[in-house]
């Protein structure tokens, strides 16, 4: 009995593991959506930041919102760096929201992870997972997962909604986590780039789609090349 409960237990504890940190990559793909400006304050000065301010004037702003406990955002924050750190002098810029963690937390991920693209919040507990604009944002366009972490929005700055409450009314998104080469190529291009021999596609990069309902631990995370 008490080897079938501890099976048990070790089978729904990997069962767990696995719904959480599983493969949640998926493509980058333009969205009919109201994304609306937002203004929330920055998790390490307090400074509010708006949305519509931080994005005039540049070519491309990558909004990604993230759980900083979520292992799939674990998998991208590297590489969201390295393409801040590598594009931002071209006109490109990222701007993070963390989500359902306490403001202490997110200051720690932060500094364990050396993030230099800013940080702002929308909600400091798990409590807020159906309340927040990401869940509404992300629900608008078909994420069924669970947290929704990471959960990307590109904008351009000339594509804009030039007044009012709405920001855009179609941006590409990313239900999950992004497909590193693909994302990389996705950015020369909106930043005017030529295409880099640096940037490879895996051959498997465009089946690399989530499927909540369906998933495999056949899909490999292709890695990007360090910039």
């Amino acid at each position: 009995m008490k080897f079938a409960f501890s099976l048990a237990f070790i089978l729904f504890t990997a069962t767990l593991a696995f719904a959480q940190g599983g493969n949640e990559q998926s493509p980058i793909v333009e969205k009919e959506i109201v994304y609306k400006d937002w203004t929330f304050k920055n998790v390490q000065t307090g400074a509010e930041t708006g949305l519509r301010n931080f994005a005039a004037g540049k070519k491309l702003v990558m909004v990604v919102y993230f759980a900083p406990w979520c292992p799939n955002w674990k998998h991208d924050v590297k590489f969201v760096e390295a393409m801040y750190q590598k594009y931002h002098s071209a006109g490109f810029d990222v701007i993070a929201i963390a989500e359902y963690d306490p403001v202490e937390s997110m200051k720690s991920h932060i500094l364990e992870y050396k993030l230099t693209f800013p940080v702002v919040w929308e909600s400091d507990a798990r409590t807020a997972k159906q309340t927040t604009s990401h869940y509404e944002m992300r629900k608008s366009v078909g994420d069924t997962r669970s947290w929704g972490s990471p959960w990307y929005i590109f904008l351009e700055s000339g594509k804009l909604e030039p007044s009012g409450s709405v920001i855009a009314k179609k941006a590409p998104i990313v239900n999950g986590e992004l497909i590193q080469p693909e994302a990389e190529k996705f950015i020369r291009e909106k930043l005017g780039m030529a295409p880099s021999s640096e940037v490879k596609l895996s051959s498997t990069a465009a089946v690399e789609v989530c499927d909540p309902e369906k998933p495999s631990a056949s899909l490999v995370k292709p890695d990007a090349k360090k910039p």
